[in-house]
């Protein structure tokens, strides 16, 4: 299951700091959908990953702007941490959601020179009650690999649909690292996470 989060999620987010000038990052305004703002995204992404003239770390540097843009990181990273949040002062809220979106963007930045013309089609969305609304998409990969099935989560901050949580073949990127984080939190708190993630990004 790892490498297609790796793929999916490389093309989609993290999942996700420099802007560049080769493209106008567009916000996701209120007006727009959930499935018109996932198509933004996934249209902004995929026009600068075929920008061959672009050095790789500039298309990343890109990427991670559009990203950034749309997704809601504050909220992932709630969702992430689920009842340890609450315990975090608000420096240490500040410091995991830094290295936190540091670590999507490293883990995932490297799928950027495998991108190879892949199609993102919407096929469905749906509400999902309490201000959420999913919008589900087919990755199609035209070198014969298998289709992947990604799911976008979305939920509206200060009039805007935000992404909060991607499922790649119904696998929760949420669910995925909020499993990991409980682990090592239950071994040593939030500066053992901290640590960790601090020795990763390095």
């Amino acid at each position: 299951m790892q490498p297609r989060f790796e793929i999916a999620a490389g093309l989609c987010l993290l999942a996700t700091l420099v802007a560049s000038p080769v493209i106008s990052v567009r916000s996701a305004v209120a007006a727009d959908s959930p499935p018109e703002v996932v198509r933004k995204l996934a249209d902004a992404v995929i026009a600068v990953l075929n920008q061959q003239d672009l050095s790789a770390d500039s298309r990343l540097a890109t990427i991670r702007d559009i990203v950034y843009d749309y997704a809601d990181f504050a909220t992932i990273s709630r969702l992430v941490l689920a009842r340890n949040w609450s315990a975090l002062d608000t420096i240490q809220k500040q410091h995991f959601v830094e290295e936190f979106k540091k670590h999507l963007s490293i883990s995932y930045g490297k799928n950027v020179e495998s991108y190879s013309n892949e199609k993102v089609q919407i096929v469905g969305d749906r509400d999902e009650g309490r201000g959420d609304w999913s919008v589900q998409t087919r990755n199609h990969r035209p070198q014969g690999g298998a289709d992947v099935l990604v799911d976008y989560r979305l939920r509206q901050k200060a009039g805007e649909w935000k992404v909060i949580d991607i499922l790649i073949e119904r696998v929760s990127l949420v669910s995925n690292y909020r499993s990991q984080f409980q682990v090592i939190m239950a071994d040593g708190g939030i500066d053992h996470l901290l640590a960790i993630l601090r020795e990763k990004n390095a």
